[in-house]
């Protein structure tokens, strides 16, 4: 006899013996009952993953579980927030019980690494699709946002840029992918403990997802100013100068997305307890630009050269 509706949640997705105290009703009513503490605001970020659009239809269903809470997670670290709880939509076009346990346990080997129980949802039928929605604590008044940005702060990212873009490229070629490219598209690592520590030296901060020069143009126009990207700066894997031809490196690393590094803003007077926080989190960071009185993203070569970008990041409707 085929899963039904129910079977499915209960079989994959019902865990009730990883309930948090802060959990008052999860999985099998109507809604979830959260206790959230007082002295706190609630952060919130949703993101859909649809095959053929955000990933290949041979991609892992272990990967697309990671991911597809991975990149809700990135958000949240932007936001400097702590994520505790989540919901999930899934959309399925056949029941496939070895597809859904190799799903559930990507999803799940990353939500126990944060703690986050899954509280709700809805499973149906149709192309492949999955939402996840989480939801984190930030101490009131704390929370990183895109409009914090001032001319005379410093912009640094996180990690490397280029890696994911790179992979899908080549995946899109017909290449063969190196694995750890691959690891970089298929398992982006959000910046949870870095962004929760940056809630009290960072600005505004956003998550790599569309490209750095997309994202760092959310920043700018939330602030109502401009910046400057030293493209010469902007930190990249050995393996990606290995796999991309040197006119292709940029590319990869201003619009590429998929990153899911941060990108954010510091005061330069808080530039040192920004490289012990790093330090901390065994996490790399970089200053690749400044934030400027000008309206736009420019981007400039450490000789003072302009460099002119000919995609500025990706766009779902464009």
């Amino acid at each position: 006899m085929p899963l039904s509706e129910f079977d499915i949640i209960e079989r994959f997705f019902h865990r009730p013996e990883r309930s948090r105290d802060d959990v008052l009703l999860g999985i099998g009513d109507d809604a979830a009952l959260l206790a959230v503490p007082c002295d706190r605001e609630l952060a919130v970020a949703v993101d859909t993953l649809v095959a053929g659009r955000h990933f290949p239809p041979a991609t892992r269903a272990f990967d697309i579980g990671h991911k597809a809470l991975a990149v809700n997670l990135s958000d949240l670290a932007a936001m400097g927030a702590e994520p505790a709880w989540g919901t999930l939509a899934l959309t399925l076009p056949e029941v496939d019980e070895a597809w859904l346990q190799s799903f559930a346990d990507g999803f799940f080997t990353l939500a126990d690494r944060y703690d986050v129980q899954l509280v709700g949802g809805d499973t149906t039928r149709g192309p492949l699709s999955v939402t996840v929605q989480v939801l984190g604590p930030v101490p009131r008044g704390r929370a990183l946002r895109r409009d914090g940005a001032r001319p005379g702060q410093r912009i640094f990212v996180t990690g490397t840029l280029g890696d994911a873009a790179c992979a899908l490229w080549q995946m899109q070629a017909g290449e063969q992918v190196a694995p750890r490219l691959l690891e970089r598209l298929n398992r982006p690592e959000p910046r949870v403990a870095f962004g929760r520590g940056l809630a009290a030296v960072g600005s505004a901060a956003i998550d790599i997802s569309d490209g750095l020069l997309a994202d760092l143009g959310h920043i700018v126009t939330a602030s109502n100013c401009g910046a400057t990207v030293w493209v010469d700066r902007l930190p990249r894997s050995p393996l990606l100068t290995a796999q991309v031809p040197s006119a292709q490196l940029l590319v990869s690393q201003l619009s590429g997305g998929d990153d899911y590094e941060l990108c954010f803003c510091v005061e330069p007077t808080k530039v040192a307890a920004l490289q012990a926080l790093a330090r901390d989190c065994a996490l790399a960071v970089t200053e690749v630009g400044v934030i400027e009185p000008q309206p736009g993203v420019r981007c400039r070569h450490d000789d003072g050269s302009d460099y002119q970008p000919g995609v500025r990041g990706f766009d779902h409707f464009a």
